[in-house]
């Protein structure tokens, strides 16, 4: 028995490692592919960028893995029911459930290791792969200046070179537009006849070397008092034969942020993190709506005191934050102009506490799409290892009942579930994001439909089923004819035609 076991184990490693490489490679590319405006042209080194992509395979590992145990385990057991093996082990008296078990034993124990890879290894990786990611996003473009077309990357500067020599470094006919003053907005314009750009990465600086130029500055000299010598200098332009200049530009080399700065985010967490993090902030939320609730008192108990200060009672009421019975007969010892007076104030104290709510509503949205995140992502540490789990026991029974193996029929059925599976996951979780529904109905709705249909396809594939096959489906639908001839909906001649 050990021998098939172990002939069933390699049957399964090497197709699961196969499609794990080949799935994380996949979504790998489509990674780098949303991330290439942020990478290309910053003059990154390759070891940034290598640690980068590295960081973003962990990321994609938890999407990759189920996907990979799907497509394995089609594989697997449509292989095994393709070359009869499957029937053979069957007719010797081994039911499915012990040809599944040693493969089930060891995508228990992946299982396992995912669940502790999302705790303790995922928020690690999602910490440095952002703050690496900002880094490079902070970082200034590599300065490439092209043949007849303005380069914007210095702030502040446009920079265009007619000619360029390679070898030499040397440009030829320079337009530049210095715009820094915005406060003023006045600029000026330099022409040269060729010059050289140099890059200082340590210091941060962009050097200029002109030749035979000619520099028009407009409206200079603006903090002189006197209005003609304002109006003398409004328009200038200097001649030179060489100008030198240096430009100090912030940022121009790649300098690694601090990882405190997103420490903080929801994806960086462990599940002890999660957990103080939920309870901090449902702490903050229930104080401030405590806040509000006694300031909205304190606002109502404000206006009425001034014209109930002799009432102890109501003042009690207000205090106590209880509802005051007989406020209308209180009302009625007030005269007109006091009772006009009272209600005008009464509005205008209604409208400022509307606006102190909307002001509280809107400032505490952002805390609650917080709280909510936390708590999605403590679901999402299990969700996403039964998932593996449960995908195993879609994969398998469904192998043993089409029976197909090879790479062309797994990899439409997987794909097909994946999607399914991902469409109906990211529904519920914005669902949930948004309190339309309640948050683990919204995190555990896709593993949920898994389970049902796990639970479907092994019963069926237990039984030997004819679920994907065509002769079972031509045998119902004769059943069905039969039966519609027999209460005369249906003529014999009809049935024939239609199975011609």
């Amino acid at each position: 028995m050990k021998k098939i076991e172990l002939f069933i184990l390699r049957s399964y490693i090497g197709p699961l490692l196969m499609t794990f490489f080949i799935s994380l490679f996949i979504l790998l590319m489509q990674g780098v592919w949303k991330y290439v405006n942020d990478i290309v042209g910053k003059g990154i080194e390759i070891p940034v960028i290598a640690e980068l992509l590295f960081y973003l395979a962990i990321q994609l590992t938890p999407m990759a893995l189920p996907l990979a145990i799907l497509l394995a385990a089609l594989m697997t057991f449509g292989n095994l029911g393709e070359n009869y093996e499957l029937t053979a082990l069957k007719a010797s008296g081994i039911s499915l459930w012990r040809i599944m078990r040693p493969i089930a034993i060891v995508t228990f124990i992946i299982s396992i290791s995912a669940f502790w890879f999302s705790n303790n290894v995922l928020p690690v990786a999602n910490l440095k792969f952002y703050t690496l990611l900002n880094s490079i996003r902070n970082a200034n473009p590599e300065m490439e200046f092209k043949e007849k077309t303005y380069c914007n990357t210095i702030k502040g500067f446009r920079i265009k070179v007619d000619r360029k020599n390679t070898k030499t470094g040397m440009m030829y006919d320079l337009v530049i537009h210095d715009h820094r003053d915005e406060v003023n907005n006045t600029f000026n314009t330099t022409l040269a006849d060729s010059g050289k750009i140099d890059i200082n990465d340590k210091l941060g600086l962009v050097e200029l070397t002109l030749y035979s130029g000619i520099t028009y500055d407009e409206k200079v000299a603006l903090s002189n008092k006197r209005l003609s010598d304002r109006e003398r200098q409004m328009y200038r332009h200097d001649e030179f034969s060489i100008q030198k200049a240096q430009i100090k530009v912030d940022g121009m080399s790649f300098t690694r942020m601090s990882e405190d700065m997103l420490r903080d985010n929801y994806t960086m967490k462990g599940l002890s993190q999660l957990k103080q993090g939920v309870d901090s902030l449902q702490h903050l939320e229930d104080s401030l709506q405590h806040s509000l609730h006694r300031h909205s008192l304190m606002s109502v108990g404000q206006r009425a005191r001034s014209y109930y200060r002799s009432d102890s009672a109501f003042v009690c009421a207000i205090d106590t934050g209880k509802i005051f019975p007989s406020l209308d007969s209180l009302a009625e010892t007030l005269t007109e102009i006091q009772k006009k007076l009272a209600y005008e104030s009464a509005v205008a104290s209604a409208r400022r506490l509307k606006q102190t709510i909307d002001d509280h509503v809107y400032n505490t949205k952002t805390d609650h799409g917080r709280l909510n995140r936390h708590i999605m992502e403590r679901h999402k540490k299990f969700t996403m290892p039964l998932a593996c789990l449960l995908f195993f026991f879609i994969g398998a029974p469904l192998g043993a009942i089409i029976r197909k193996g090879g790479l062309g029929m797994p990899i439409v059925i997987s794909v097909i579930f994946f999607i399914i599976y991902y469409v109906i996951d990211t529904f519920g979780m914005k669902m949930a994001r948004e309190d339309v529904w309640f948050i683990p109905c919204g995190m555990w709705l896709s593993t949920s439909i898994l389970l049902v249909i796990g639970i479907f396809l092994t019963y069926k594939s237990a039984t030997d089923s004819d679920l994907f096959r065509s002769e079972a489906y031509t045998k119902l639908w004769l059943k069905i004819q039969t039966f519609l001839i027999k209460v005369k909906i249906l003529r014999p001649k009809e049935a024939e035609e239609q199975n011609a």
